[in-house]
């Protein structure tokens, strides 16, 4: 398959990261575009410290699998902004409430704006990480316009009937849900059974 994920300047960067990981190790072509707000979350949330985050982040994460394919936000002539790419699913995680406005009113300011309207107006999977909390009536409007227009709106909201022991098992739990919302099996987390 092939798939496009954004990271925006919500808290979270990890949640991309994760699924674009798990993405390449079954195979798929993935597209990987960090926002200018994300760029900052992310040398902040990931103690990255150099001047090329991308670099920093293939050494990091991406070392001992295919690496994503890394574009600029500014890059609103590349594949993903192009209904003819047929890309098959689109993931923005974590979605800022800002992110989320401009695709909800269609107003693409960048590459990740474009990718998920594209996915919107192609009838593809657009799958938002929401990352805000609380949520204003604003927030809440926006999420009701693009969960009308096809987008599936996914709260980053852990399960703790799993018994969480680490941060990753809180973020594997919210990518595995994402990917089972995408059609992607996965076994990222404990499935709830009752006795």
């Amino acid at each position: 398959m092939k798939i496009f994920v954004g990271i925006t300047g919500a808290s979270g960067s990890l949640y991309g990261i994760r699924i674009a990981q798990e993405l390449l190790k079954k195979g798929d072509e993935v597209y990987l575009c960090i926002s200018e707000a994300g760029e900052m979350v992310v040398k902040e949330e990931l103690g990255l410290v150099s001047d090329n985050i991308i670099d920093e982040i293939i050494d990091k994460y991406f070392n001992s699998i295919r690496k994503p394919i890394f574009l600029k936000p500014g890059q609103l002539n590349s594949a993903p902004a192009s209904g003819s790419s047929n890309f098959d699913i689109v993931f923005v995680a974590p979605c800022s409430v800002s992110t989320l406005s401009n695709i909800a009113y269609g107003t693409s300011r960048n590459l990740i704006h474009r990718a998920a309207d594209v996915a919107l107006k192609e009838r593809k999977k657009l799958i938002l990480l929401i990352r805000e909390t609380p949520l204003s009536i604003v927030h809440i409007k926006a999420m009701l316009e693009a969960a009308s227009a096809g987008a599936v709106i996914l709260p980053a909201s852990p399960a703790f009937y799993t018994n969480p022991s680490k941060i990753d098992d809180l973020v594997d739990f919210i990518v595995g849900k994402a990917l089972d919302v995408a059609g992607i099996e996965n076994n990222l987390y404990r499935r709830y059974k009752t006795n």
